[in-house]
């Protein structure tokens, strides 16, 4: 019987008879009696038990390997259990002529207990447009068309990049390593993400100068060469670049859209705010919706879906700085911090994924063939593939699931809409 230490978290005592541990293990001794070569036997003739002295920690793993994986599926399934995530063996009592016995510690997913969400009460969204947003609106589109131009007359400062070639020798642990060498480094000072040793380091630098400075690692840093060291950097700055900004005028415009004059183009932007405002307020009301539906819902999460959301927030940043040209292995950034920082968010995450998917069960909310094919259409247009051509590779990589789950999710959200109560009417 599976014991439980906490709500997500299981125990489970496994016991395999002697006489199928020996009947494994005579399996497997013959296997590798018959590729084992030992001197003064012929190949395949050497006794069994001569075969199982010489070589029985190898054939001790291959019977655990064998063994372990096929009774926990056996005890899972008899005691209807679905683990996520590995378990975790521990307790291993692998004796000959003995019962194999351990102790399996894994996770399952909890047990929901749906209370009221039928009649959620939600203020809708409100999001007011300014001029400020324009200007930033603008302010971005210059800062896109900017260029790079070579610092000569001052030492660099926040916001200029530093182009570097850097050599690390690891001073803490002190055990022996090859020192760290890369090239072409792309450091903005003071830069979001940007480690604040690089930024210390590399201000106030000028071209052809050398730099000394110490960065001491976090120990979940998810380069495992540089987690919890201390690195003694010499950087040979190359290169200081400030960006430059075009003016903002009819040139401009033409420069960065198919309109001719500024007037047009600011015209164009306050468009698309306006509908990214009607999109983001009903963004905005949906996650008070599902806010108001946690505050209903308490329950303990598996910390293995917990710790996959968080690879899924962290590799969604390093494919943004792939697409940007950015290597995510040589830049600059903290990621033991941001995962740190965004520990509380996947926790949410997952717990709405499960209390969504929990209601869609409830209400028999279904994910038919017609609103998939509509979302794959939709993602196709988005990525400008052929929606056939997207089915058979999300088919092939088995990601036509998640496709699923995603429609199914919007099919509770729109329930929980049309059963809540809005305390002011919401635009649009």
């Amino acid at each position: 019987m599976a014991a439980e230490t906490n709500t997500c978290q299981r125990e489970l005592e496994v016991e395999i008879p002697a006489e199928t541990v020996e009947r494994e293990t005579q399996r497997v001794t013959r296997e590798f009696a018959r590729q084992v070569r030992l001197p003064g036997f012929r190949p395949g003739k050497a006794p069994a038990e001569l075969v199982r002295r010489r070589f029985w920690d190898d054939i001790k793993s291959e019977v655990l390997h064998h063994l372990i994986p096929v009774s926990l599926e056996n005890a899972f399934k008899e005691q209807n259990l679905a683990p996520v995530g590995d378990p975790a063996i521990a307790e291993l009592s692998f004796e000959p002529a003995k019962p194999l016995r351990f102790k399996a510690t894994f996770e399952v997913l909890p047990e929901i207990r749906l209370g009221e969400y039928k009649d959620l009460e939600v203020e809708p969204a409100r999001i007011e447009l300014t001029e400020e947003d324009l200007e930033r609106e603008l302010e971005a589109l210059r800062q896109r068309a900017s260029t790079f131009e070579a610092v000569t007359d001052r030492a660099s400062q926040d916001g200029d990049t530093v182009v570097a070639s850097l050599l690390g020798v690891v001073t803490q642990p002190k055990d022996k390593r090859d020192p760290i060498t890369l090239e072409d480094v792309h450091v903005e000072v003071a830069g979001e993400g940007t480690l604040e040793a690089f930024s210390d380091g590399l201000r106030g630098a000028r071209a052809g100068e050398e730099r000394q400075f110490s960065v001491a690692y976090p120990a979940d840093y998810p380069e495992a060469n540089l987690a919890g060291r201390a690195v003694a950097f010499t950087a040979r700055v190359k290169e200081v670049k400030r960006r430059k900004l075009p003016e903002l005028n009819d040139a401009f415009a033409e420069q960065v859209s198919d309109l001719k004059t500024l007037a047009d183009l600011k015209a164009k932007l306050r468009e698309g705010l306006e509908r990214a405002r009607g999109e983001r307020e009903k963004q905005l009301t949906e996650r008070r919706l599902l806010e108001a539906l946690l505050a209903r819902h308490d329950f303990p999460v598996p910390e293995a879906l917990v710790e996959r959301q968080l690879d899924q927030r962290l590799e969604r940043q390093a494919r943004t700085l792939l697409a940007q040209g950015i290597d995510p292995r040589r830049a600059p950034v903290d990621w033991g911090r941001l995962r740190r920082e965004q520990r509380a968010g996947a926790v949410l995450d997952v717990k709405l994924r499960l209390l969504v998917e929990r209601i869609a069960q409830a209400e028999k909310l279904e994910a038919a063939e017609e609103d998939i094919t509509r979302e794959l259409e939709r993602l196709a247009r988005e990525a400008g593939q052929n929606p056939q051509t997207l089915r058979a590779r999300l088919t092939k990589e088995g990601g036509l699931g998640r496709i699923e789950s995603a429609v199914r999710s919007e099919k509770v959200i729109e329930f929980l809409r049309s059963h809540a109560r809005f305390t002011a009417p919401n635009r649009g």
